[in-house]
């Protein structure tokens, strides 16, 4: 499941041990509703239940918080852990491509 995020939200997610992987988007972006199902579907997946969270922040409703992530472009997803950007995968992916992603990401940061 995706946690929709917002300003206090959003700060408590980053307080967790467990890494986030945090969509960045907004309504009017057509590529960031062709993510969106995409990131749905990876976070009902049963191989992240407990390594990985989800959540989605709209950047039109907290621009504050896009800025202080550098979010230069959308869809744009960062996997924070305990605060801190693991990494970050900026524009559309289909779900073979985000997964193959994700779990490189994982992979080499949570062995």
């Amino acid at each position: 499941m995706v946690q929709e995020l917002n300003d206090k939200t959003f700060q408590e997610v980053l307080k967790e041990t467990t890494p986030i992987l945090v969509d960045f988007w907004a309504p009017w972006c057509g590529p960031c509703r062709m993510l969106a199902p995409v990131v749905e579907e990876l976070s009902k997946s049963p191989e992240y239940q407990n390594k990985l969270r989800f959540g989605k922040l709209n950047t039109d409703e907290y621009p504050e918080i896009a800025q202080n992530n550098d979010i230069q472009g959308i869809p744009c997803l960062i996997i924070f852990h305990k605060g801190e950007e693991v990494d970050r995968i900026v524009g559309f992916m289909n779900k073979v491509q985000l997964k193959g992603k994700v779990d490189e990401i994982l992979e080499k940061s949570f062995k």
